[in-house]
């Protein structure tokens, strides 16, 4: 058994048998933070000195980051913080078995009006009202606000906001790849409403370094696929001078999640198999980032499949420990249970897993600003907005014929532009993972060396598939150890306690 000094772990809810036997600091205090954009702004202070501290880390949150590329609420990175996200009441003791519901599901909103019933125009202006009013609340205070803008629906619907309530906001579009670029589209928008308008194109080495320079001061971790472009921005927003991020997600929660044929098709597909890894060795598979996709698809639980990225299977992450703690991860999916079964539809199934990403992918945000000083906003999270769209709009201008979501947000554009490319692509913040591999293999290479007491097996997992990290899939799990490692790392000092090993 390998004897560790450097760090602490927790072994809360397991085995002796199973997990390493930690020497816990029973002082620690318990923290909870309220993390959900409907709530006040959230406040990070309590986490201060966390990074010097003896803080214990929570391995299934590790386990967690490396399955779904987050921390399943209410649980965080470290042992004694929960967080209350959306869904879960920050009243609620988070650390003594919180409750999980989210009360936005089209079954449980009041009777919606008739398609017929409310006049287009009528909805249109009450919508751009409250849409400008959140703007205006949010942003208040803020001297050089600057927003995301994608160029996807709802960046260009809270563009035309902007606009008109605090013109002297700059757009930043991010184009993090070739796959959907949507810079001339979000160029044309901006000046159209006369915001400045500024582009930065993904660089992953840079990207990287700035993550890099903010990990000492980021309060909790995350592994989102697009947290590197957000640590890109960040950092380009304070770096002009900018005090504040104006974000446009938060919407997708209440207006609702159409399922198409891919998504349907994935879920049945997911059906927790174990597969050999020699499977994803062959020369056929490893060269083919579809093949491998489908095929760690049917490793996975059919909820898990609604999460974006390609992740370790289970079989990996307990490779990567050393030990079995996958299955404690996908344990934690019980929090959720009796919401998912309670759902009446795959959409609102759907839409409990996007509550779930949704406050992940705001995470990445919060901890990114938070290590920059900069205030963030999500006006879309607003709650007088969020109630009137998923109370007092017809069911037909949510989801539309044929899946088309967003019907309401369509038509708000529409008013105000001729149809434009985003309307048939959707937008995000894309990040070159093959580049971020190529340069910095060695670099997280070296993070796993320095961090191998905690995850044994990330050393070995880098070498094997050093050779295949030009597909995409392999490219992927590089990235979730490229963010994870350093950050862990960075907490992994000045422990006084000590953790003896489970044998590999």
């Amino acid at each position: 058994m390998e004897f560790c000094r450097d760090f602490q772990i927790s072994d809360d809810a397991m085995t002796s048998t199973t997990l390493p036997m930690t020497m816990q600091n029973s002082s620690a205090p318990h923290i909870q933070v309220t993390t959900s954009p409907y709530q006040d702004e959230v406040d990070f202070s309590a986490l201060e000195g966390f990074a010097h501290s003896n803080a214990v880390l929570d391995v299934v949150s590790i386990a967690d980051l490396l399955r779904n590329s987050f921390v399943y609420p209410p649980h965080s990175i470290y042992r004694d913080v929960k967080v209350a996200a959306s869904g879960f009441d920050p009243q609620q003791d988070m650390h003594d078995h919180p409750h999980f519901h989210y009360a936005y599901q089209s079954a449980l909103a009041r009777a919606r009006p008739l398609a017929n019933a409310v006049d287009d125009k009528d909805l249109l202006q009450t919508y751009h009202r409250l849409l400008c009013d959140a703007v205006s609340l949010a942003t208040a205070g803020m001297q050089s606000p600057w927003m995301l803008q994608s160029g996807g629906k709802d960046s260009t619907s809270m563009a035309i906001a902007v606009a008109e309530v605090c013109p002297k906001t700059t757009c930043l579009t991010y184009l993090g790849g070739d796959e959907e670029n949507e810079v001339a589209s979000a160029r044309f928008v901006a000046r159209q409403l006369g915001l400045r308008h500024e582009a930065l194109t993904c660089d992953p080495g840079r990207a990287y370094d700035r993550y890099l320079a903010m990990v000492p001061r980021m309060p909790l971790l995350t592994a989102d696929f697009a947290a590197l472009s957000y640590a890109d921005l960040a950092t380009e927003v304070s770096l002009h001078g900018g005090d504040g991020v104006i974000d446009a997600l938060g919407s997708d929660q209440y207006f609702g999640a159409p399922l198409h044929g891919r998504q349907r098709l994935l879920a049945m597909l997911a059906r927790r198999f174990r597969l050999p890894q020699s499977v994803f060795e062959s020369r056929l598979v490893s060269r083919s980032f579809k093949l491998c996709f489908a095929l760690s698809t049917l490793q996975m639980d059919g909820f898990e499949r609604y999460f974006p990225g390609s992740r370790f299977s289970d079989a990996e992450v307990d490779m990567l420990f050393g030990w079995p703690v996958a299955a404690r991860s996908r344990q934690r999916l019980e929090t959720y249970q009796a919401d998912i079964e309670a759902a009446k539809s795959a959409e609102a199934v759907r839409r409990i897993s996007i509550t779930l990403a949704e406050s992940a992918a705001l995470a990445k945000g919060m901890y990114a600003a938070s290590a920059m000083s900069l205030r963030l906003v999500y006006p879309y999270c607003d709650e007088r907005l969020r109630d009137w769209i998923f109370n007092d709009v017809p069911d037909d201008r949510l989801i539309g014929p044929g899946g088309v979501n967003k019907v309401l947000v369509r038509q708000h554009i529409a008013k105000h532009f001729q149809q434009l490319p985003y309307v048939n692509a959707k937008g995000c913040f894309r990040f070159d993972l093959c580049g971020l591999a190529r340069l910095r293999f060695d670099q997280v290479h070296a993070f796993a060396l320095r961090t191998q007491a905690l995850l044994p097996g990330a050393p070995r997992w880098l070498e094997m598939h050093r050779n295949r990290l030009d597909n995409k899939y392999f490219a992927s799990k590089f990235y979730l150890l490229a963010m994870t490692l350093p950050w862990l790392q960075s907490r992994l000092h000045g422990s006084s306690q000590s953790t003896e090993s489970a044998p590999l």
